[in-house]
């Protein structure tokens, strides 16, 4: 009999909205991050890291993209025999068919998977944030507490605890209130989204909540052992984490990353970070190039200027191009004489010569100012924007156009230009 201690279960069937066209062909933990990694790395590589060699990754929302990186877990060292990493997408049964509704729900819909493993514990992680964590730690405190719960958690500044589920605990670390999304936060421990279960407590708690429309961690099951009285203690986590689910948030994460001494380091030989890497040549500057405080990634082309940057894999930059404060992710061109400021790039992007990214004033956007602000350029991946193109503040561009698609060769600030066919 396959007997495991303890299984990760890895969420990662999200649509990532608040990245607007970035995640409009992929799911939010396939997008690129820090110039050769995807933002799944990061938990993947915590697993591995920590001991647990046996990964359930839920997708669901565009997974091809995330399917093809995962693969069968070789670089995380997840090609087992027995466990390893297992992608999990919803499936037809005979009696019924559903997508996941929740994030406990697609735990529900995988009992059969967990049950094969008789673990003791079960892992329960989110696959898109960005930060190190030892799970083995948090399962020894799990041990010592004798909890059948353990929820991470972290301090969050007190006005923005609104956002997140908000745990009130007691001398011991034991949760006596839980709070999802809560106007007036009685605390200021936040959820990181991350738990430990005993695997026989999650299973009664999942066939008992079964019939719950949209069963979720924070909204049902959590409530539910509270109600129930069940030991769930807070593990108090103080490392960098990062929940890159805005535009603004994963660019700051990704200029930490260039920081003189960065927060979050992605070199430390005792943690690795692991992602799938295709053999790459070497990156190239030309004698004419400039490159100050920037991440070049491999096979990377440089002719132009580069300042404060993340420039992913297989990228160009032409000659006389100047490249500030932006994001421009793999397989991009740029042209000659172009301009990007505060640009977010995403993957085979054609740019023409003379295109100009974040030029003038800074508008609102026009159809999602929620999404686009902030005064950045985005280009959703594999758009093309043709020659002496410039380009305004909070503004986003998806698709193949052409000189026709703009008045005067510009557009404006705060303006979308989405082609038909193409999703926001």
């Amino acid at each position: 009999m396959i007997k495991k201690e303890m299984i990760a279960m890895l969420l990662a069937g999200g649509q990532g909205s608040r990245l607007g066209v970035l995640t409009a062909k992929m799911a939010k933990p396939a997008v690129a991050f820090g110039g050769k990694y995807r933002i799944i790395d990061f938990p993947l590589s915590n697993c591995i890291n920590s001991g647990v060699d046996t990964v359930g990754v839920l997708t669901q929302y565009q997974p091809l993209r995330l399917n093809s990186h995962i693969g069968i877990g070789i670089p995380w060292d997840l090609d087992r025999n027995i466990g390893g990493v297992t992608v999990l997408p919803p499936y037809e049964r005979l009696s019924s068919s559903e997508w996941y509704t929740g994030t406990a729900n697609a735990i529900y819909q995988n009992l059969e998977y967990m049950e094969s493993y008789h673990p003791e514990y079960v892992l329960i992680l989110s696959a898109d944030h960005i930060y190190k964590m030892d799970y083995e730690q948090m399962l020894e405190f799990h041990k010592e507490k004798g909890a059948e719960v353990t929820i991470a958690v972290m301090s969050v500044p007190r006005e923005e605890a609104g956002r997140f589920g908000i745990m009130t605990v007691d001398d011991r670390n034991k949760i006596f209130r839980f709070e999802e999304k809560p106007a007036n936060p009685q605390s200021s421990l936040a959820s990181m989204g991350i738990y430990i279960f005993n695997w026989r407590t999650l299973r009664r708690a999942l066939l008992a909540m079964a019939g719950q429309p949209a069963l979720d961690f924070g909204r049902h099951v959590i409530p539910y052992f509270l109600r129930k009285g069940a030991p769930m203690y807070a593990y108090e986590f103080n490392g960098y984490w990062k929940d890159v689910g805005t535009l603004q948030s994963y660019w700051e994460a990704n200029m930490e990353l260039i920081d003189i001494v960065p927060e979050f380091n992605l070199y430390e030989e005792y943690w690795k970070v692991y992602t799938k890497s295709e053999i790459q040549p070497p990156q190239y500057f030309s004698a004419d190039s400039v490159v100050e405080r920037s991440i070049i990634g491999e096979g990377t082309d440089i002719y132009g200027k580069v300042y404060n940057s993340v420039i992913g894999c297989g990228v160009t930059i032409g000659r006389n191009t100047v490249v500030r404060d932006s994001i421009v992710m793999n397989n991009t061109r740029t042209g000659d004489d172009c301009e990007l400021y505060r640009a977010i790039v995403a993957e085979e992007v054609r740019l023409g010569n003379h295109v100009r990214l974040g030029i003038g004033e800074e508008a609102e956007n026009d159809t999602a100012p929620h999404i686009y602000n902030h005064g950045f350029v985005t280009v959703g991946e594999k758009s093309v924007i043709p020659n002496g193109i410039t380009v305004g503040k909070n503004t986003v561009i998806f698709g193949v156009t052409t000189g026709a698609d703009y008045a005067d060769h510009a557009l404006p600030g705060g303006k979308s230009l989405i082609k038909a066919g193409e999703q926001q």
